[in-house]
């Protein structure tokens, strides 16, 4: 992997080379991994015109978690007293020779952006945008295989929590419960903290775990991912509790259902992010469901679990290969609950079969 991030950080050396810079500073800490291979907390990267330095706070502690760090990079651990490393890379690029030094203003603060100006008077700071992003969005094979596992290690720990006694736990019982087991599996943690929701609270996106326990005839919408090194995924799925589906959760399930195929089926090279939304949306639009309906059917995944694209309405953007996606439509009624499918799945071309689904627990409306 040495040789990899080494070229991933040559391309963004000549983005910058491009555009005047001879250096860049990289903070973000999805960003730092990418070309670092780990990113210990407060790390930054700096891009020189001959070695590439990463400066830590303190000295890394090698957790998995956080990555490991290309062996190509000089590593610097800053001293107590050194303060902030991105002022710290400022005067290390002046101390270089860089001239002009590219930073991501949309990471920094307005206090940070101007300490690494004053150390460094003469370094003229530009803006390095959205550049690492753009660089991150189509994965290569060893970032998908990463991302094949953490969905692999999802479907296990949600099949099993199914296997188990439901009615009476909680909402935060049960998210405690998959966490724990997506950690038994293998995975560094959860990606994002887990959603269980029942009943009435069933089909909100983002619903933080309560106290209420599931009862017979409720509704479950589980969200959960795994973090598999780094590389994050997402799952969503919607079950009836105990007893068999009532006429109105069969006709709500089977309409998301629909939606979610249909989203998934225009997932292919070339296609439009917003188009990919609309094949979704206008489903649940022409079923009465329009009205609050989430702003997006879907987001980019990797080392974030929120990244570029955004499968959106006014989106712009057509999807590439090699692009992994989450297709994530939901409706919720009010004081009844609701129903929320969601899959990770890679944009591949059609010679190569299509969508690649990467979350496979069934879709079937169950009753647990």
């Amino acid at each position: 992997m040495s040789e990899v991030y080494g070229v991933r950080r040559d391309r963004l050396r000549d983005q910058c080379a491009a555009t005047g810079s001879v250096g860049a500073l990289v903070s973000r800490p999805a960003n730092v991994r990418y070309l670092a291979g780990g990113a210990p907390p407060g790390a930054v990267l700096l891009l020189g015109p001959g070695e590439d330095h990463l400066l830590c706070p303190r000295t890394p502690t090698g957790d998995p978690a956080y990555g490991r760090l290309d062996e190509q990079l000089r590593l610097t651990v800053l001293p107590t007293s050194a303060g902030d490393p991105a002022v710290a890379a400022g005067e290390l690029a002046r101390t270089v020779g860089v001239e002009s030094l590219a930073v991501e203003e949309h990471h920094l603060t307005v206090a940070r952006h101007r300490a690494v100006g004053s150390v460094a008077p003469r370094l003229r700071l530009a803006d390095l945008g959205l550049a690492v992003e753009h660089q991150r969005l189509v994965k290569d094979e060893e970032e998908i295989a990463c991302l094949r596992i953490a969905a692999e290690i999802t479907d296990q720990a949600l099949g099993e929590l199914l296997e188990s006694i439901l009615v009476g736990r909680t909402e935060r019982h049960l998210a405690l419960e998959l966490e724990r087991r997506l950690v038994d599996h293998g995975a560094d943690g959860p990606a994002f903290p887990t959603s269980v929701a029942t009943g009435p609270n069933s089909g909100r996106g983002g619903h933080r775990p309560t106290d209420r326990r599931v009862e017979e005839g409720d509704f479950l919408a589980v969200c959960v991912g795994a973090n598999y090194r780094g590389y994050l995924c997402e799952i969503g799925r919607t079950f009836v509790i105990g007893t068999t589906p009532a006429d109105w959760q069969i006709e709500l399930y089977d309409i998301v259902f629909t939606a979610q195929r249909a989203a998934r089926e225009s997932l292919s090279p070339g296609a439009a992010y917003r188009d990919v939304d609309h094949a979704a949306r206008q489903i649940l639009d022409s079923a009465g469901h329009g009205e609050g309906l989430p702003p997006l059917t879907g987001h980019g995944v990797g080392l974030e679990i929120d990244e570029e694209p955004q499968l959106a309405p006014a989106a712009m953007g057509k999807l590439d290969a090699c692009v992994p996606v989450t297709v994530e439509p939901g409706v919720h009624l009010p004081g009844r609950g609701g129903v929320r499918i969601d899959d990770t799945l890679v944009v591949r071309q059609v010679a190569d079969g299509g969508p690649e689904l990467l979350t496979i627990t069934t879709k079937e409306l169950l009753a647990l």
